[in-house]
């Protein structure tokens, strides 16, 4: 059974920060793609940060880029992948998802951590 578990959302003040971690089990992640994604109220769900199988390559977008560190743990039978998040604006208050895939994060979903940014 594929299992992909979110945690460490919550309310934190501007400037502030919170680490995400996502448990994805249930196939060889070890072998994927991870990444995370927003979406806030009224608005569609956007990309924020991926990672290749290694750890090798990260990606993110502009908006977050030099405040947020996606990272990962690939152990045996579950990885773990990691969103570290500083400077916190009210802008990043959003549900955040973990999701992973062959190629691009996008096959395999979590059921998301809300994150609340207050000003």
């Amino acid at each position: 059974q594929v299992q992909l578990v979110e945690s460490g959302g919550g309310l934190v003040q501007a400037g502030g920060s919170l680490r995400l971690s996502c448990a994805a089990s249930g196939r060889t992640f070890s072998s994927y793609a991870m990444g995370w994604f927003r979406q806030a109220p009224g608005k569609e769900r956007e990309f924020v940060a991926a990672i290749s199988w290694s750890g090798g390559s990260t990606y993110y977008a502009d908006s977050v880029k030099g405040r947020f560190t996606i990272s990962r743990d690939n152990a045996k039978n579950t990885v773990t992948v990691y969103l570290q998040m500083n400077s916190l604006k009210p802008e990043d208050t959003a549900v955040y998802y973990c999701a992973a895939g062959d190629s691009f994060p996008e096959d395999y979903w979590g059921q998301g951590t809300q994150v609340t940014v207050s000003s």
